[in-house]
């Protein structure tokens, strides 16, 4: 998007959010921040849209000092009026000792992925205790090669950054004010020490925007993304429901 385009697009999201919240007979809106540039571009989105009724949810657990630090400078910044900060770790060791001492054996990944479905309980806590609906953060690229955990923060009322690449939302974040810190670090999905998306994607999200964009890239990068939006299909398709009786033959 240009400028000019993604401008109009941002007044449209406000308007989209108030909307759909009308629409559903609930109040305002909740978005959990991370000291990542999704989930800010979002936060600052529903702020213009609800700016009473919007609480953002800071939810430590084993979140990094990178992560903090982002967070404060989104809250000084854009100066949020309803902020709830849970401290999750706790509840996530209890939940990981839990199962551990039941004898499941758990993969590194299910075990990280947990965090976001703890956190995603969380916000729908907070929203339904308000009557809000809860914002997602998954922008184009993590929606199409299913970058996102399947009931974490996969699991939301709306997603309203679902059409917009990676550079798109950068150049939203300086519209809204979003502060460099978090613009310029670089992507991660913090589910373990050290990880960024991109490493364990394989490549950068500018190629991914690229391919999106029905630019040429090259084919292992073609061939990788159209991969993991194959396998990803089921986490974009949710609660399937079989043939109706009367349908059989």
């Amino acid at each position: 998007m240009n400028d000019k385009e993604l401008n109009n697009y941002l007044d449209y999201l406000v308007n989209w959010i108030k909307e759909e919240v009308i629409n559903a007979n609930q109040k305002g809106v909740v978005v959990g921040i991370s000291g990542g540039i999704d989930s800010a571009v979002v936060a600052a989105i529903a702020q213009r849209a609800f700016p009473n009724n919007t609480t953002v949810v800071w939810m430590p657990c084993e979140s990094s000092d990178l992560d903090e630090s982002c967070k404060n400078d989104l809250i000084k910044e854009l100066k949020f009026n309803n902020l709830v900060e849970v401290d999750l770790y706790k509840s996530f060791l209890t939940f990981k000792n839990e199962l551990i001492n039941s004898g499941v054996e758990l993969s590194k990944l299910a075990l990280a992925n947990s965090k976001a479905r703890l956190r995603m309980t969380t916000l729908y806590a907070i929203a339904q205790s308000n009557n809000y609906l809860v914002l997602g953060t998954d922008n184009l690229c993590e929606w199409h090669i299913g970058y996102f955990t399947k009931f974490g923060d996969g699991g939301v009322d709306l997603v309203p950054l679902i059409h917009m690449l990676k550079r798109d939302v950068r150049n939203a974040a300086k519209i809204l004010g979003v502060p460099e810190s978090i613009i310029n670090r670089a992507p991660t999905a913090s589910l373990w020490e050290n990880q960024t998306d991109e490493s364990e994607i394989g490549f950068s999200y500018d190629l991914i925007d690229d391919y999106l964009s029905n630019k040429n890239v090259a084919n292992e990068v073609k061939n990788r993304v159209d991969y993991l939006h194959k396998i990803s299909h089921h986490k974009r398709n949710l609660a399937k429901k079989p043939l109706h009786y009367k349908e059989l033959k």
